[in-house]
């Protein structure tokens, strides 16, 4: 093991440096919280890729293809579908807002803060639980790595983030997200997956040996399917971590096309983990928990030294969802909320410097309430869908409404935070926190009263109206602000 140790060892010292080099770029907001939004295609795609599959998409559909065979890529693929919808949909206009925060853009499009406060709430919420559980999966890797104990393991792998991420913000991030791609697609892709399916004896062997349903795409049931399409899907579409992805890009152009690119790739690695959980069962039977897979599989098939490569892998996909959850938890919990308590606004003159400082003081801030909460919590899938569903249930339709609806009003988006968000709480309290009824409901009911509320309170301001077409435009004179975009 002393080989894979160094691998590792050597790649966690690359992610503290590439920090601190980052540090030396955030000079500004821009470059803080955004990247100076100037990534170009290249960039823009391996990260944006890296930060949607994290240690679910990897260790988890691992397990899910253990577990149901070829249909267990629908979770991983539901994720690289919102990420292609995203992308061609409606990434350029989003690009072209130059915000920070999707709470900034409801702002925008519906006139004042009301709206924008209660989505800071509840998406403060959601990046917070996203990074934490996200954070907790440091204890599987460093377990099969180290066997140390799971409090140590967060504190260790949620350190070398949280260190990374303050240090540089965005820039960093983009940095060690894009060296974490790499190691993705060559450990799981080129490595684990080639070898998984060899030593179960190849395709034909796999068949032989596992039920019909393994290779049924369609085995993991329809109502599942639809469950990850409205949860992960939709949720890649709202998400305050994906959006500020969509910030960094050049351009729009690079908005939509570099992230067609990174949603395809998530098909291909959805597919892959499913290919490789299946070869797991196949060489495992009876594992306790499809969980157990990934780890299994690498620990005991892998040669020295490719084992350290896979595991560095695993441990890239969890710090890639884990910086940028913490990142974007920080920048609404700053831009949304604090400032907004503190009475400041958006329009107070402030120096750059003094708000990459504040920024990075969130950041470390958040850092350790997420590595805290870790700590503490237990039931890692009940808080990851409790975040999701309040995500999904309070947000996609003020979001998406603003997106493609002129005659959405801010009573309308109002309405349909609070009557979703309090139907999804209702529920899961009354059916349970793992059912389905609350988010399928609790989406129709915001809906409904987005709508209906909207249709009933006067329509929004003209000069709101234009002011938000000018910016969807990138025509806005607010933009004058914004550094010259530069290749990278």
């Amino acid at each position: 093991m002393a080989v894979d140790y160094l691998v590792i060892v050597v790649y966690l010292a690359g992610m503290l440096a590439m920090g601190w080099w980052g540090m030396r770029r955030a000079r500004s907001k821009s470059e803080f919280l955004v990247a100076g939004r100037r990534l170009g295609p290249a960039m823009y795609s391996g990260t944006m890729a890296a930060i949607v599959l994290g240690g679910a998409s990897t260790i988890g559909g691992v397990g899910l293809g253990y577990q149901y065979g070829l249909s267990g890529a629908w979770m991983v693929f539901t994720i690289g579908l919102g990420l292609l919808v995203l992308s061609v949909l409606f990434s350029a206009r989003i690009a072209r807002l130059k915000v920070y925060t999707v709470s900034e853009m409801l702002d925008l499009r519906y006139g004042g803060g009301r709206a924008g406060v209660v989505s800071g709430l509840v998406m403060w919420a959601y990046t917070l639980m996203l990074a934490v559980t996200s954070t907790i999966a440091y204890a599987t890797i460093f377990d099969v790595l180290f066997d140390i104990n799971r409090t140590l393991a967060i504190v260790l792998g949620g350190s070398i983030v949280v260190a990374y991420s303050t240090l540089g913000g965005m820039w960093s991030i983009t940095l060690t997200d894009m060296v974490q791609f790499v190691v993705k697609t060559v450990g799981v892709l080129l490595l684990l997956l080639p070898i998984a399916v060899v030593k179960a004896g190849g395709f034909a062997e796999m068949k032989a040996q596992l039920p019909t349903d393994y290779f049924d795409p369609l085995g993991i049931g329809g109502e599942t399917i639809f469950t990850y399409v409205l949860i992960y899907t939709f949720g890649m579409l709202i998400g305050q971590d994906i959006w500020q992805r969509v910030f960094t890009a050049r351009s729009d152009r690079t908005a939509k096309w570099g992230g067609t690119v990174a949603g395809t790739y998530c098909l291909a690695y959805a597919l892959a983990g499913a290919v490789i959980g299946t070869a797991a069962k196949v060489l495992y039977p009876k594992l306790g928990s499809p969980d157990d897979a990934f780890a299994t599989i690498v620990k005991d098939e892998l040669p020295m030294g490719v084992r350290g490569l896979v595991l560095a892998a695993a441990l890239a996909a969890v710090m890639s969802t884990s910086s940028g959850a913490l990142i974007a938890c920080a920048t609404v919990a700053n831009n949304d909320i604090w400032s907004r308590l503190r009475g400041i606004g958006r329009s107070t003159p402030a120096g750059d410097h003094d708000e990459v400082k504040g920024n990075r003081a969130f950041i470390l801030i958040m850092g350790v309430a997420v590595i805290g909460t870790a700590i503490a919590i237990d039931n890692v899938v009940e808080a990851l869908t409790v975040a999701y569903n309040l995500l999904v249930g309070g947000l996609l339709v003020p979001i998406l409404g603003g997106l493609v609806w002129k005659r959405g009003t801010v009573y309308g988006a109002l309405a349909s935070v609070l009557v979703g968000g309090v139907a999804v709480v209702v529920l899961m309290a009354t059916h349970g926190i793992l059912a389905n009824e609350p988010v399928y409901y609790g989406l129709l009911a915001s809906l409904a009263a987005y709508v209906i509320v909207s249709l009933a309170t006067p329509a929004t301001d003209a000069a709101v109206l234009a002011a938000w077409r000018e910016r969807l435009a990138g025509r806005s004179p607010e933009l004058a602000s914004e550094p010259v975009p530069a290749a990278q």
